[in-house]
């Protein structure tokens, strides 16, 4: 089978599906909002778009290898109670009341606590948001109980990033620190694909530390996906969660000398396509805005032929932020194949975005316009092919 990315249309929001070449799935996020559950709603039902796209185990539970929180705002955690089991394995519901489907199993999943804490500082977190820092700790304490041995599916965790003040002591075996490379994926070794922590940094003094609560401190991971076993590196993913200017200015000042680090085919464009990404100048507050050169510097690692992606709202050339129009231009100056979710395959009718990873490239989504009559033509883009 070839290899996917699946953006799922989710608002100002992300929800992104990784299907591997070995069928291995990892979900980054979730954003199922009360409007895609209901059926009298013409939001797109996001979460049977995702059943449609994961497998069931030998027990009949749809699943998911790896869950993974970029950080615990309720544009990224939206949904994950009433569609994914949370707690210990023994305790998954195999006959769900009467009109209800069995919840999503997930096999493991990877946290950062440093991130939630910095989160907290800055807002409350939500039911769901809450609900996963217990299960994340309740995953982490299963590791630490049996001193990593015989941990399986539905209890197994990673924890990207270096916590603070020692606080990772202990969980070498399941700690993956920012720069680091790793080939794991639910504890067996990937040839499928191969990941790096860019993100979350780790404290460095007190001041530091306020900037990038900030600046939405998140898991940020580029990963290696594998075409077959002759392409390893058939698509570089970078994804970052909503990770703001300051971060991507920390990113470029440590590799800017190591630019491999930074590249990429296929980007998620930090935080819904935020002015706020790409500048310390507030729009509405200063009269000449300017882009930071570092933050743009590290977000333009583009192969050739890159496309970027915009998990928001249609963009309008107005005052929104997020989306904000302005930031759109920057990021087409880096490339011309610029996407948003909210605007495919048309601005009122929303369908998941899938990009297919071949030998031969990156195949995005045909996309759909309307002729003047109506009618529906679709037109297929030419593939990308890996530079």
């Amino acid at each position: 089978m070839s290899a996917k990315i699946t953006f799922f249309p989710v608002g100002n929001g992300d929800m992104t599906l990784i299907t591997l070449i070995d069928d291995t799935n990892i979900l980054i996020d979730v954003n199922i909002r009360t409007a895609a559950d209901n059926p009298e709603d013409d939001a797109c039902d996001v979460a049977s778009e995702l059943r449609k796209r994961i497998k069931t185990d030998d027990k009949g539970r749809p699943y998911v290898d790896v869950f993974v929180l970029s950080h615990p705002d309720k544009d990224h955690c939206t949904g994950l109670q009433n569609h994914f089991h949370l707690g210990k394995p023994n305790d998954y519901v195999d006959e769900p009341p009467e009109g209800e489907e069995k919840k999503i199993f997930v096999r493991e999943i990877w946290s950062s606590p440093m991130v939630f804490r910095r989160a907290s500082k800055n807002h409350t977190l939500t039911e769901d948001a809450k609900a996963f820092s217990t299960e994340a700790k309740r995953r982490v304490k299963q590791y630490k109980d049996n001193y990593g041995v015989g941990i399986t599916d539905g209890d197994r965790i990673l924890i990207i990033g270096e916590d603070e003040d020692q606080k990772s002591e202990g969980l070498e075996g399941i700690l993956k620190k920012q720069g680091e490379i790793f080939y794991a994926i639910n504890g067996t070794h990937s040839t499928a694909a191969w990941m790096r922590v860019l993100g979350p940094f780790s404290l460095q003094n007190e001041e530091d530390e306020k900037t990038l609560v900030k600046n939405h401190s998140s898991i940020i991971i580029q990963f290696h996906i594998a075409a077959d076993a002759s392409h390893q590196d058939a698509c570089l993913f970078l994804t970052g969660g909503d990770a703001e200017v300051a971060i991507w200015n920390k990113l470029w000042a440590k590799y800017q000398y190591n630019l491999d680090n930074l590249k990429y085919d296929l980007l998620q464009i930090p935080h819904h396509c935020s002015w706020h990404v790409l500048s310390f100048d507030s729009r509405s507050q200063c009269d000449d805005p300017k882009v930071d050169a570092d933050a743009i510097s590290a977000l333009s690692q583009a192969n050739e032929g890159a496309f970027i992606i915009s998990t928001s709202r249609a963009i309008k050339d107005d005052e929104t932020d997020p989306p904000c129009y302005a930031a759109k231009q920057e990021y087409l100056k880096i490339s011309k194949n610029f996407r948003c979710t909210g605007e495919y395959p048309n601005e009122t009718t929303h369908e998941p975005m899938e990009f297919t990873i071949a030998v031969d490239g990156i195949q995005p989504p045909g996309k759909k316009k309307m002729s003047a009559g109506g009618a529906g033509i679709a037109i297929i883009s030419e593939p990308h092919s890996h530079g």
